[in-house]
C-alpha cells in the first residue's frame, strides 16, 4: 500500500491563511450583493435618506421586504451601512454614498462591480481559453462588460482627462484650443471622445473602434452631449486608424489589449502629424511582478487574466501584453513602433498616462 506523506504543517499560518480565504469568500459574494444593490436602485435610495428599515427601502425601490432585508444584513456585515439594533434600522453614509450611489463621483465603483459579473456569467469560455489556449474576443463576452467599462471608467476621464492628462502633455491643450485634429482609437462607448469634444469647441474628433455595438452607442452619446457635428464614430481595428496628419491621438485603456501592439502603434505613429502627440493611458503597473503584488496589482491581474489577455490572444500576433505591462514594457513597445520620445508624463492611483511622439 503506497503511503502519502503529510508535510507537517504551521498551524498558526494555516489559520491566518484559512482565515484570509475566508475573507475574500465573503467579499466575493458581497461583490454580487453590491452589483444588485448597484442595478436595483438600493444604493440610490438610501444615499442622503437617513435611517431606514428594509420595508422602507423596499417601498423606496419596489423590491420585497424579505430580500432587502438579507441584503442589508450582508451590507452591515461588511460595514457598507450601519446598522442600528436598537431601531432595527440602516443607513448609508455620505462617504459610502460617493462611492456606491452617485456616478458621477471619480470613485464610482458601481460599474467596476458590473465589470466582474460579466465574467462570472463568461467563466466557460475562460475555461475553454486555459484548456486551448484561444483567445476570446472583446465582442463575445457578456454585455455587461461593455456597460460596466463604460460606467468604471467614465468618471475618472471626467475628473482627470482635461483638468490633468492633456495639460500634462507638451503643448497639446493649446492646440485643442485653437483647432486640432484627433483620433481617439479603442474609443468604446464614447464617453473620452465626447468628454474631449465638450471642453475643446474648435477642434475635430473621430473615434474608431473595432466593436460595432460601442460604436453605435458612441453615435448615440455624441447626439445627445450635443457634439456630433465635430465627431464621428467609425467601425475599424485599430491598425486600420483612417487618415493622417491627426495633432493628438489618444488610446484609454486597450493598447495591451491589442494582438499586435507594436503595430498598433507603429500606425498611430504613422497617422500623426509631424510634431503629433500620443497619448496614451493605461493600467498604473511597477516595472516587475514584485512591483504590483499589491491589491491594486491583484484586481488588474484578475481582469487581465478574463479580459485583456484573451481579447490580445484572440487576434493576429496575439502578444498578450497583459493590463500589467508597466511603464518600461509601454515603452519598449513604443520606441519599437518607431516613436523617439516616451515619457510617463503624470500618473494616478490606477492610471499610467503616457506622452509619445514621432
Amino acid at each position: 500500500m503506497t503511503t502519502i506523506d503529510t508535510p507537517r504543517l504551521d498551524e498558526s499560518a494555516l489559520e491566518q491563511f484559512v482565515h484570509q480565504a475566508v475573507g475574500d469568500l465573503a467579499a466575493a459574494i458581497s461583490g454580487l450583493m453590491l452589483h444588485l444593490g448597484d442595478r436595483l436602485g438600493l444604493y440610490r435610495a438610501m444615499a442622503g435618506a437617513g435611517p431606514l428599515t428594509a420595508a422602507d427601502l423596499a417601498d423606496r425601490t419596489g423590491t420585497h421586504e424579505r430580500y432587502v432585508l438579507e441584503w442589508l444584513s450582508n451590507q452591515a456585515a461588511g460595514g457598507y451601512v450601519a446598522y442600528d439594533p436598537q431601531d432595527g434600522t440602516f443607513e448609508l453614509d455620505a462617504e459610502h454614498a460617493f462611492v456606491l450611489a452617485n456616478d458621477q463621483s471619480p470613485v464610482f465603483l458601481g460599474g467596476a462591480f458590473e465589470t466582474v459579473a460579466s465574467c462570472y456569467t463568461d467563466h466557460e469560455a475562460f475555461a475553454r481559453a486555459f484548456a486551448t489556449g484561444e483567445g476570446v474576443a472583446w465582442g463575445d463576452h457578456d454585455e455587461r462588460l461593455y456597460t460596466g467599462c463604460l460606467r468604471l471608467f467614465r468618471p475618472g476621464y471626467e475628473a482627470h482627462l482635461v483638468d490633468s492628462w492633456l495639460p500634462a502633455l507638451d503643448g497639446v491643450v493649446e492646440k485643442l484650443r485653437d483647432g486640432a485634429s484627433v483620433a481617439d482609437v479603442g474609443c468604446g462607448y464614447g464617453a473620452s471622445t465626447v468628454i474631449m469634444a465638450r471642453a475643446f469647441e474648435h477642434s475635430t474628433f473621430v473615434g474608431v473602434d473595432s466593436h460595432e455595438l460601442s460604436i453605435e452607442q458612441a453615435r448615440e452619446a455624441a447626439t445627445e452631449a450635443g457634439v456630433a457635428r465635430r465627431t464621428r464614430f467609425e467601425v475599424a481595428g485599430a491598425s486600420e486608424v483612417p487618415g493622417t496628419g491627426y495633432d493628438l491621438v489618444t488610446m484609454f485603456d486597450c493598447l495591451h489589449d491589442m494582438g499586435d501592439p507594436v503595430g498598433v502603434a507603429r500606425r498611430i505613429r504613422e497617422s500623426l502629424a509631424a510634431d503629433g502627440t500620443l497619448l496614451l493611458v493605461e493600467p498604473a503597473a511597477g516595472a516587475t511582478l514584485a512591483d504590483n503584488l499589491n491589491p491594486v496589482g491583484r484586481m488588474y491581474y484578475g481582469l487581465s487574466t478574463v479580459i485583456c489577455t484573451p481579447s490580445s490572444l484572440a487576434q493576429e500576433v496575439g502578444l498578450g501584453l497583459g493590463a500589467q505591462a508597466g511603464p518600461l514594457r509601454l515603452e519598449q513597445v513604443l520606441r519599437e513602433a518607431g516613436f523617439s520620445h516616451v515619457r510617463i508624463a503624470t500618473s494616478t492611483p490606477f492610471n499610467l498616462i503616457v506622452e509619445a511622439r514621432p
